[in-house]
């Protein structure tokens, strides 16, 4: 058999993500997950029995149309302009996807050359690095650093070159939990409409805003039609195993997404469209309730952090703390959290797997505040150990 290596070099070093590793590490232990960002509860009953109703109804039970089934594209429709105020057409400016890892990575692949760079603001969820792989264009990171993790905007314009294709922008941004104020997202949009460039926005944690509202960037002057926009059911109705997300953009940006989506799952969870259909048609007290919880949550694990020892960042959205270890006397956040189960019987995951530039987040540790009150409680009971 050839020497030659079986993976592609564009994904050499890539391997198994840190979520499935920590999550299989928290199986092995027996340790409170909180890694992985999942709920450990399901969502609304009324929408689980739609996707039951689905099934029966053999609504979905066969291959839903390339675009997604037109209940779903038409309440994603109706969503943003509910909540944010911006119009698409259901039949040709909006694309379902599985979830919006799919839509990330159609995404890429629909836009980008070989040599083409991408900015975006590092620690990334991992997948960005991976779908940028792909596409083979490179990276170019604009650093968030502690304790604020707030762009640096001058070094955003001087990452810009001719061969910047686009932006990929997350707001609320994992892993650090910092939101966009509309003073940056006007600058963003200005450098993108000055020096021509594509904008993708992850939004999928828009309903998860602890500080301010979430604006999105594709509402702001001049960027609808240079934006295409991504987010998905999972995080705001609490089912991540259903994997529906959605792009949202003008038919040129969703019509180049759609022909890379429609060779990588062509189609997928159809009866979960119909589901996820009423979901985003739920009253605004729905909506409400779920940030007021989460925002409990987070209120409750950052202070059993803070009292084990961590240094703790605020966090104004998603669910996520990213904290320090250095108050701690640790160094490494990678062999803090390959250990910590052990120790105490928790996983969380180490930001500088997130990072190109690992001594900026050598020693932050990201928690998941997405769990029941009494298993965040619990966590903290025993993350107290550390500062004995």
């Amino acid at each position: 058999m050839s020497a030659r290596p079986l993976l592609n070099r564009r994904l050499d070093g890539l391997g198994t993500t840190i979520f499935a590793e920590m999550s299989a590490l928290a199986v092995r232990t027996g340790a409170i997950n909180l890694g992985q960002g999942f709920p450990d509860t399901d969502g609304p009953a009324e929408v689980r029995e739609a996707a039951v109703r689905a099934l029966r109804e053999g609504r979905g039970n066969q291959y839903p149309p390339g675009p997604g089934v037109p209940e779903l594209r038409t309440a994603i429709s109706e969503h943003q302009l509910r909540f944010h105020g911006t119009e698409f057409d259901p039949d040709t400016e909006v694309l379902v996807t599985a979830g919006a890892t799919e839509a990330i990575a159609a995404t890429m692949l629909a836009l980008l050359e070989p040599g083409d760079e991408v900015i975006a603001f590092e620690p990334y969820y991992d997948s960005y690095t991976a779908t940028i792989a792909m596409a083979g264009a490179t990276r170019v990171p604009v650093t968030l650093r502690a304790p604020s993790f707030r762009p640096d905007l001058d070094e955003l314009r001087d990452a810009v070159t001719p061969r910047t294709r686009l932006l990929l922008l997350n707001s609320p941004h994992n892993p650090t939990g910092m939101v966009l104020t509309p003073e940056e997202l006007t600058a963003v949009a200005e450098l993108a409409v000055e020096r021509d460039l594509l904008v993708v926005t992850d939004e999928v944690y828009e309903h998860l805003v602890f500080d301010g509202h979430h604006i999105p960037l594709a509402s702001l002057p001049g960027m609808r039609e240079r934006t295409v926009t991504i987010s998905s059911a999972g995080k705001t109705f609490s089912f991540t195993g259903w994997k529906v997300g959605w792009v949202t953009g003008t038919p040129e940006l969703v019509g180049a997404v759609r022909t890379a989506k429609q060779f990588l799952t062509y189609v997928s969870a159809g009866p979960f469209q119909y589901a996820v259909a009423e979901a985003l048609r739920l009253p605004d007290s729905y909506f409400t309730g779920l940030r007021e919880d989460l925002r409990a949550k987070r209120d409750l694990l950052a202070a059993g952090l803070a009292e084990a020892g961590f240094g703790v960042h605020h966090t104004s959205g998603t669910y996520f703390i990213t904290t320090d270890i250095a108050p701690l006397g640790e160094k490494d956040g990678v062999a803090f959290c390959l250990a910590l189960p052990e120790r105490c019987g928790v996983v969380a995951v180490p930001n500088a797997v997130f990072h190109d530039d690992k001594e900026a987040g050598r020693t932050q540790v990201r928690f998941a505040f997405c769990k029941r009150p009494e298993v965040l409680s619990d966590a903290v009971a025993r993350l107290r150990s550390l500062a004995s």
